[in-house]
Order: structure tokens, then sequence, then C-alpha cells
């Protein structure tokens, strides 16, 4: 049965509502950043871009590095542009475009997020990388969804006593990223770890500019929880919603995380850009090894 008009939203040529796409214009490996203007930065190290389109904050350009063809899609910021993108994707593999039904066969992508992060752990320095095995989200995303058979539900529930959680903030959720990808993308250069996904840049993260905040000791109580053995390490703002959302619908997700500042430490990268830059070569490499 075709998917009704107001669910499914196409574009007078028939591409899908917000990302502009059409299925033709979409590579099976998809590099995800929040910045319009990283995409370009990425492209560059393309031998050939063969599709460009920008609408709104979502800029793709679809090329081939050595080979492979690659598209690069900017998100903007937060887990709210990431449930556009994540279904806007999926749609492009696996819902057809004339009849509007379902595909028989699923296609699952390879999603690679790069952008930038902050460590809460001295041990992940400025300017190193970090691949993000799990993420935890602090977003309710996720809760929107049938998505309790992919969560690790002992996880969230232990980390919520630890941090005696406030009850009016959405409940975090643990998902792990793609072992496929990790392992593809791993080396002794990177650091790997769980990503914390807040849903600001201040308040949410423990930034006091002018407004007091609920709990002013979370980010301690974050750098301070261990579950077997594994530590919070790093905030940003997109990663537990592409895993999750990757995870249900059947596509490999992995983040790649530019560590810029060290939280814990205070301090903030000198070059931040070259340190971006460096991590975009490092992905690309390790894509096609």
């Amino acid at each position: 049965m075709p998917i009704e008009a107001s669910e499914f939203i196409q574009n007078n040529d028939g591409s899908v509502y917000h990302l502009n796409l059409l299925p033709e214009h979409l590579a099976k490996t998809v590099i995800l950043v929040g910045d319009p203007h990283r995409v370009e930065r990425i492209t560059r190290h393309f031998d050939k871009v063969e599709f460009k389109l920008k609408k709104r904050e979502f800029y793709t350009q679809t090329g081939y590095y050595k080979g492979k063809r690659i598209s690069v899609i900017s998100t903007g910021i937060g887990p709210d542009n990431i449930d556009i993108v994540l279904n806007e994707l999926d749609a492009l593999v696996n819902i057809d475009f004339e009849t509007r039904e379902l595909k028989d066969e699923i296609s699952s992508l390879d999603i690679i997020r790069i952008g930038t992060s902050g460590s809460i752990q001295k041990e992940v320095p400025v300017d190193s990388f970090l691949i993000s095995e799990r993420a935890i989200g602090f977003d309710g995303l996720l809760h929107f969804y049938e998505s309790e058979h992919i969560q690790d539900t002992e996880f969230a529930e232990v980390f919520s006593q630890h941090l005696d959680w406030f009850k009016k903030k959405a409940a975090p959720y643990v998902v792990d990223g793609s072992e496929n990808l990790i392992s593809r993308m791993e080396s002794s250069r990177v650091h790997k770890g769980v990503t914390a996904t807040n849903i600001g840049f201040y308040g949410p993260q423990g930034r006091i500019l002018r407004l007091a905040l609920q709990d002013n000791k979370l980010n301690d109580k974050l750098a301070s929880f261990s579950f077997n053995n594994k530590k919070i390490t790093n905030l940003e703002m997109e990663t537990s919603a592409i895993y999750g959302l990757s995870k249900l619908l059947g596509h490999n997700a992995i983040s790649m995380n530019a560590i810029i500042a060290n939280r814990a430490a205070g301090t903030f990268s000198k070059d931040p850009r070259n340190t971006v830059d460096e991590l975009i070569q490092y992905s690309l490499e390790q894509l096609v090894k």
C-alpha cells in the first residue's frame, strides 16, 4: 500500500522533501557533517564530484575518492535535524519513489559522522581523534520510536542512578555503533569511548554564562561514571540519534570525533580547523583501505 502524501512528502520534482534528493543522487557510503562549509573541505580531496545541491542547512555533494563513491551531507546541529536526515536517507534507498511503497529488499548504508567534540577525560587530549563505540543520548529522540530492543537499558538505568537523573529530563538511552565500521576505522592513532549526546551546547553541556544550571555537577558526574569498565569520554550533539535511528533502520553508523576541547583540563585546540582536516583525511583513507 502506498505511503500517504502527508507522511512521505515529495517535492514537485519527485525528490524527498527536506534533502531535495532523488535516489540516484545518493551513494551507499554517506559522510555526515554538521557544518555546511565542511562539505567542500571533504570533497576537495575527491577525484571527481558529480552532483551538488543545497537546500536550507542541508548541502549534499556526491563524488569519488580513490574510486569509491561517497555522498557528503551537512545536517546542521542537533538530534532534531538527524531525525530528518536519517529518515530521508533511508527513504532514498528503501522506498520506491514512483509507487510510494516500501521495497521488498532493504538496503543498508554506511554512515560516517565526522564532527567536533569535547573530551571530559584528561587522558583524551585536545587534537586527538575518538571513535564512539557507543552513545548515550539525553535528547529523548529514540523514545518516540519502538526502540527498546536495540537499547542497552541496563547501562542507562545504572547511569541514571549514578547521576540522580532529574525526572523532568528525557530518560537517557544507550546504543552501540557499527562493529564493522569501528573495526574498519580504528587504529593506534584513535581513542575509543562512550559519547554523550546533549540536546544543547551551553546548559546541557554544563556551561555557565548567565543562567544557573539545574545540576552544576553534571560533567563531574559524567566523568566519574563507569559501567563494565566503560567511561563516558566526550560530549557532542548528534551521535546517539545517528546510532539509534541507523540501528532501527538497518544501517551501519560510526561517529568520528575531532577532540577540540578538554573540559577536564580546561583547554581548547589552538588550531581546531587543522584537527578537523586531519580527521577528514584519516577517515577517507580508512574508508578505502
